[in-house]
């Protein structure tokens, strides 16, 4: 839950964000206001979802900042810590619906028992809004997309016999009493070099318009229209009762062809397809990569044409295409996953080298090398710093001409992309810190607060926190406290006056500055004089 203080008093509300264990309880300090005017400013930024404030502050006073977030804001949870021990306060408060009403000086455990109250009826009230009727209008909502996701997952042969059944079944699709099923893949075929309508910019836009069509145009309980991981539209025949392979094989490919024909009039562009053939529910996977393979030789038949998959016997030089190897690879190693991008990078050359001619590893070896390029460049890192040696092999890939070569080249590419990125963080993260320690050092008479730097460095306040710790081992509260007890206790050594030297690290309250000082030192300020 977030919290936000507000309290004109420096010295209190530095003390209360501080000196209590909020993280503990699951509170989240987002924001420290000093009146009621900047407390309203930083709500909307800020995001609190309770607000503990004092009554008396200038320009606006705590009842009417209350009013003020409640009307905006009427779920709003509101703690009021008070010195005015008066009914008429109490009563107004209670009026408008604040929470509780504290009076100061009220110990750190009310204050935080009062604020993990509210954070707990916040929670009930939204295990409340969730009921059942919430939830099914969510699912409803999410309903297409969880379907889409499931007809992606058993194309890709994700699911056993059992489990696609079942899920089919948990997401409302009446498909488990077919058994037979062809796959078909749409896509919009390459603009023409006069095409001044649309740009390859424009092609997951086309290719979104395409599935809309399909959608519309092949809406049938025997067949589903959904999209692939690459984007591409597919469309999945169930074989009807007793419709024996070559009629739903006859009927795939006159609807498909029909369809290509409607996209060319409504969108004056022309689209192709590829199909398979009819597999059972197991091998479903089959058909798709049949499809994908047919669509593929468009580049010898032509444009706006059904492609039906032929089946030739298999000869060396070709494997099984993996249309999520990419995705897979840029993933683990944005992830910071590299055994898992050793692993893929491993399977996908093994099966190459096991069925693949010289001349296919080539290929495979300039397509492994363009993933690593376009993954570079297109997150604007230099080529030479992040590929060292292995920059000139990019420019000769014929240098590599054994499959052990091959295998570990891949993989210490895979390796040095890797470690430039995390250098590239690591470098970021290490001038965040530094320029705060530099802050710190030169302003330590001054309101030091981790939320004032977080706006300035335009960061979340937690990560911040938990950056600061990992680069210099302590929390920041810790570290500015620490540094200001070194620096007191040198002015103090210097013969500087306990009052001088107190505000020189930022407290103008002497008592309070003793207490700290002799907790931190295990002696007085004045004795350190002696």
């Amino acid at each position: 839950m977030n919290l936000m203080i507000v309290e004109d008093e420096v010295r209190i509300r530095n003390g209360i964000a501080g000196g209590i264990p909020w993280e503990q309880s699951g509170i989240e300090i987002v924001a420290l206001a000093g009146s009621g005017k900047e407390a309203l400013d930083m709500m909307e930024r800020r995001k609190p979802d309770i607000i503990l404030l004092d009554i008396e502050m200038p320009e606006m006073d705590g009842l009417e900042l209350a009013e003020e977030v409640l009307r905006q804001e009427p779920q709003m949870k509101l703690v009021i810590l008070s010195g005015h021990n008066d009914f008429h306060y109490a009563q107004r408060a209670i009026e408008l619906g604040v929470m509780k009403y504290l009076l100061k000086p009220a110990g750190d455990q009310e204050i935080l028992e009062a604020v993990t109250e509210a954070a707990r009826e916040i929670r009930e009230k939204l295990m409340e809004k969730h009921n059942m009727d919430e939830l099914k209008r969510l699912w409803e909502s999410r309903l297409p997309q969880l379907q889409n996701d499931f007809f992606r997952n058993w194309i890709l042969n994700r699911y056993e016999e059992w489990e696609w059944r079942k899920h089919a079944g948990e997401l409302n699709l009446s498909i488990t009493g077919h058994t037979r099923f062809l796959a078909c893949i749409c896509e919009i075929d390459p603009l023409a070099e006069e095409e001044t309508r649309f740009s390859a910019a424009d092609s997951s836009l086309l290719q979104f318009s395409l599935e809309c069509i399909a959608k519309e145009f092949m809406a049938s309980p025997f067949c589903r229209v959904f999209n692939d991981a690459n984007g591409s539209t597919v469309v999945l025949f169930f074989g009807q009762q007793s419709e024996p392979d070559t009629e739903l094989m006859k009927r795939a490919n006159i609807e498909v062809s029909r369809l290509l024909k409607v996209v060319e009039d409504c969108l004056k562009l022309t689209a192709s397809a590829g199909l398979g053939t009819v597999f059972g529910s197991t091998e479903v996977f089959q058909s798709y990569r049949q499809a994908r393979r047919a669509l593929q030789d468009r580049t010898v038949y032509g444009h706006a044409i059904a492609i039906p998959y032929l089946e030739v016997k298999k000869e060396e030089g070709t494997f099984d295409f993996n249309p999520s190897f990419e995705r897979q690879l840029e993933i683990a190693i944005q992830t910071e996953e590299v055994g898992q991008a050793y692993a893929l990078i491993e399977e996908h050359l093994g099966q190459v080298f096991r069925h693949a001619t010289a001349e296919l590893v080539h290929e495979h070896v300039l397509y492994l090398s363009s993933i690593f390029t376009r993954f570079i460049q297109s997150r604007g890192f230099p080529m030479k710093k992040v590929l060292h040696g292995d920059y000139r092999i990019f420019r000769s890939l014929e240098t590599l001409t054994t499959q052990s070569q091959i295998l570990e080249w891949t993989k210490r590419v895979a390796g040095q992309i890797w470690d430039y990125m995390d250098n590239e963080r690591r470098q970021c993260s290490h001038e965040m810190v530094k320029n705060i320690l530099e802050s710190v050092e030169q302003h330590l008479g001054e309101d030091l607060s981790l939320h004032s730097f977080s706006e300035r460095l335009f960061v979340n306040p937690s990560y911040l926190s938990r950056l600061f710790k990992k680069e210099t081992g302590e929390s920041f509260s810790n570290y500015v406290l620490g540094r200001r007890m070194e620096r007191a206790k040198e002015l103090l050594a210097g013969n500087v006056k306990v009052y001088d030297a107190a505000n020189a690290v930022g407290y103008q309250d002497m008592s309070y500055f003793a207490k700290v000082f002799r907790k931190y030192w295990g002696v007085a300020p004045r004795e350190l004089k002696k």
